[in-house]
């Protein structure tokens, strides 16, 4: 035999037995098949199906409590806002007010050595007088002869006539509402002015002063007029949006 068919034969021989190896190989290590019957893929695929829903469930569910979240932190916010602008305009006086304090009530002395009633005027400095020793002594709202008695109120003197928030005061008897903080600020109030040099003040002009026991609800009118704000401006911002 010829040196050319023995490597022939050689080759051919190692192709044979590799091939032989290759099945023996399969036959060893056959194809492992999904032996469930059709009822047991159904309920694996049916609790698949429940699985992504309860899945979906629980997604929905907490984008809807987000929502709500959102909503409330929203709405709490307006809250915040309206009750600061309600405190707001309670503080300057644009919203009538109740609660307890004291009466003082201004009239002209009835006796006979005044010969024309309709002429007593109350004095504006001694009005503001009254007015600063009710605040010393715990007033938190006040109002006089109807007007509500604000931080910018003018109390002043023209044409012969004590005004107020621009009205007149000639019609007695005059009534002045004062508020306070509690029952307590307002018999303490109350005691203060009993034993006040006010009365003699007033006195002196003919004018007599009567200072009421305090009340539990005493009612204040808001202010009538709007409020003017003046030498006001607006901040301007900082480069960069600061």
């Amino acid at each position: 035999m010829g040196k050319g068919k023995i490597i022939s034969f050689t080759l051919i021989t190692m192709i044979v037995g590799f091939m032989l190896a290759i099945q023996f190989q399969s036959v060893q290590k056959p194809v492992v098949r999904d032996t469930r019957d059709t009822w047991e893929l159904r309920e694996a695929l049916q609790k698949e199906m429940e699985l992504q829903s309860r899945l979906i469930k629980e997604i929905r569910s907490n984008e809807e409590k987000l929502a709500n979240y959102e909503t409330e932190r929203k709405q709490g916010q307006e809250q915040t806002l309206r009750t600061t602008l309600d405190e707001l305009k309670e503080e300057v006086g644009l919203t009538d007010v109740t609660g307890p304090g004291v009466k003082i009530e201004i009239d002209v002395i009835d006796n006979a050595l005044i010969f024309d009633q309709s002429e007593q005027m109350l004095s504006p400095q001694l009005l503001r007088r009254l007015l600063n020793e009710v605040n010393m002594y715990g007033a938190k709202h006040v109002s006089i002869g109807g007007q509500r008695v604000i931080n910018t109120t003018v109390i002043r003197e023209i044409a012969g006539e004590t005004k107020i928030n621009g009205r007149s005061l000639r019609k007695f008897p005059i009534d002045i509402l004062i508020i306070t903080e509690d029952m307590k600020t307002a018999k303490n109030l109350y005691n203060r002015m009993l034993v006040s040099n006010a009365i003699e003040e007033f006195f002196i002009d003919n004018l007599k002063m009567t200072i009421v026991e305090p009340q539990l609800n005493i009612s204040i009118p808001a202010y009538e007029d709007s409020i003017r704000i003046r030498n006001i401006e607006s901040v301007k911002s900082d480069k960069g949006g600061n």
